[in-house]
C-alpha cells in the first residue's frame, strides 16, 4: 500500500518517484521485517552497502574501462567492500544488510549509469535520493505492522529448566515435558548458533 500511495502522490505532485517505488518500498520493508538485530543496525548495514555500491560506480566511471572485465572488477570490489564492512564491524553489521543496500542501488541505477557514465555526479544523486525516500516509506510502513520483537534469547520453545512455579505442593520439582517439536527447535537453535560463531 505504501508504494501505491507513493506512486499516486508522486504523480499528482510531479515528484518522479515512480521509477523505484516498488523496489524501494519492498527493500525498506525487508529491512524492517527481518528479525535480525535492531532496526538501527539493519539500517546502518543497508546504508553501508549503499555507499559501497556508490563507490563501485565511482571507480567504474573514473578508472575502469566500460567492458565486461571492468564491470567484473567493480562487482568484485563492491562485494569485497561489503565483506570488509561486516568484518570491520565484527559482524555487528550483518552481511545480508550490506549486500541488500548494494543490490538496492545497483538495481535502481545500473541502466541510468550505463546510458551516461560521465553524468555520474548528477544522475547518481537523483537516483539515490529517489530510492532512499522509497526505502524510508517502505521501512516505516512495514515497521508499523511488524510483529513485536521477541526478548533476547527467546527461541519459541519451552525451556528445559523448571520455573519457580513448577513445583508440586509436595516440594518435588516438576520438569516440563519435552515434545518432539521442542527438541527439533532446540537442535535448530544450536545449529544456527554454531554457524554464526
Amino acid at each position: 500500500m505504501a508504494a501505491v500511495l507513493v506512486v499516486i502522490v508522486s504523480s499528482a505532485l510531479d515528484l518522479e518517484l515512480e521509477s523505484v517505488a516498488l523496489l524501494g518500498g519492498a527493500l525498506g520493508a525487508v529491512v524492517a521485517l527481518v528479525p535480525d538485530r535492531t532496526p538501527l543496525v539493519r539500517l546502518g548495514g543497508f546504508a553501508a552497502g549503499f555507499v559501497a555500491a556508490w563507490i563501485g560506480y565511482v571507480v567504474r566511471a573514473a578508472l575502469l574501462p566500460d567492458t565486461a572485465g571492468g564491470r567484473a572488477v567493480a562487482v568484485g570490489l563492491v562485494v569485497l567492500l561489503c565483506v570488509g564492512i561486516t568484518a570491520a564491524s565484527m559482524n555487528r553489521l550483518p552481511l545480508w544488510t550490506t549486500l541488500l543496500g548494494t543490490a538496492a542501488l545497483s538495481g535502481a541505477y545500473e541502466f541510468t549509469f550505463a546510458a551516461a557514465p560521465p553524468e555520474l555526479a548528477s544522475t547518481s544523486v537523483s537516483t539515490a535520493t529517489t530510492l532512499l525516500f522509497n526505502v524510508a516509506v517502505g521501512f516505516l510502513a512495514a515497521a508499523l505492522v511488524a510483529p513485536s520483537p521477541r526478548p533476547e534469547g527467546a527461541t519459541g520453545h519451552r525451556s528445559s529448566a523448571p520455573s519457580d512455579d513448577s513445583t508440586k505442593t509436595s516440594g518435588t520439582p516438576r520438569t516440563p515435558k519435552k515434545t518432539s517439536a521442542d527438541s527439533g527447535d532446540s537442535k535448530l537453535d544450536d545449529f544456527m548458533m554454531e554457524k554464526t560463531k
